[in-house]
């Protein structure tokens, strides 16, 4: 993935961290999914006092491709922290990274995001090495696990 389009994706993720709602944790996560046609789909996390409909920002940008369609994906950029500049890396949890394994290859990009000059770059193979198919629904290897 080329340099210009991993800026672009970075920003679009720090961009979103503001419109994030987090009136609890105050970690406001952005995220820019970029799906293989070139279209970008953002989302944040959405806190609530009830804190189990809680939604991250990359579960809330699949759920709005997914919603409109789209099936197939690139790369996501996810910038998440406290403050106006992350201070960390901010990795996607476990639910999200099932969902990534849901709906993406092995090769997957995710990038996570301090600045567009400072980021980090791993495929979904890296992040989740045993992620859980539909495919392993349909073998029945679930009961195997």
């Amino acid at each position: 993935m080329n340099k210009r389009t991993i800026k672009k994706l970075a920003q679009t993720a720090l961009d979103m961290r503001k419109m994030a709602y987090v009136p609890f944790s105050h970690h406001a996560v952005g995220a820019a999914l970029l799906a293989k046609d070139g279209h970008v789909y953002t989302g944040c996390n959405i806190e609530n006092s009830s804190y189990s409909p809680t939604i991250c920002a990359e579960r809330t940008a699949f759920a709005k491709a997914v919603s409109e369609g789209e099936r197939e994906f690139t790369a996501i950029a996810i910038a998440g922290g406290f403050g106006e500049v992350p201070e960390t890396y901010c990795a996607p949890c476990g639910v999200c990274r099932q969902v990534m394994v849901e709906f993406c290859d092995k090769d997957f990009v995710v990038i996570l995001v301090k600045t567009p000059e400072d980021y980090r770059q791993y495929t979904l193979e890296e992040i989740m090495p045993l992620g859980f198919k539909i495919e392993d629904v349909a073998a029945g290897k679930y009961a195997e696990r």
